[in-house]
């Protein structure tokens, strides 16, 4: 009976291809800037630029908001109907617009450009900054509504459980986490696009 060779095809390319894999997320993380931009693509610099410096925001995080949610694609829908850059609900979309005095009626056409659907979102993102306070609780409420995070938010205090730590929708704790560490990844990549976009 002969013994199976120890570099057998079948036992080398999984090894191959998890060395690979670790690669690559290594390079994602500290390998050169112009590979990490691939995974952290930067698109419409001027607009957020100008919507972020509108409400107040960090264009950093923006741009981080816009990563993880549509990945830069402005044709995005959502299964749920979240259209666009940000992600925006129509409703939703349809209330900030009337906030900011827009005019015409916002449809998931007007969602689908780029500058439109950035200043609706950064708004949105900016009323929930304001009302709650810190970033972390704003994002939670502009994955998951503002329900939760009153109900999140009222099981912090009661308990005093860090925030993050009573959010039950693995979803949006995982949404929080991603955007923030993006927003810092963001920072690193591009220290002056948004003071070079204005």
């Amino acid at each position: 009976m002969s013994r199976e060779h120890p570099l057998a095809l079948h036992r080398v390319v999984p090894v191959l291809v998890v060395v690979a894999l670790a690669a690559a997320a290594l390079l994602a993380v500290q390998g050169p800037t112009w590979y990490r931009r691939l995974d952290h693509p930067l698109r419409y610099a001027p607009a957020i630029a100008q919507s972020a410096s509108a409400d107040g925001l960090d264009p950093h995080l923006v741009a981080a908001v816009v990563n993880v949610e549509s990945g830069f694609d402005p044709a995005s829908v959502s299964p749920k109907g979240a259209v666009g850059l940000m992600q925006v609900m129509p409703a939703t979309a349809r209330q900030v617009g009337r906030e900011l005095g827009i005019r015409e009626k916002v449809t998931i056409e007007t969602l689908k450009v780029p500058e439109s659907n950035l200043r609706i979102g950064t708004r949105h993102l900016r009323t929930l900054t304001r009302h709650y306070g810190e970033d972390d609780v704003a994002l939670a409420a502009y994955n998951a509504g503002s329900v939760a995070v009153d109900r999140w938010l009222a099981e912090s205090r009661h308990t005093g459980t860090p925030f993050r730590d009573v959010v039950d929708f693995p979803a949006t704790r995982h949404y929080i986490e991603e955007v923030l560490a993006q927003r810092e990844v963001y920072s690193v990549l591009y220290p002056d696009a948004f003071t070079e976009a204005k």
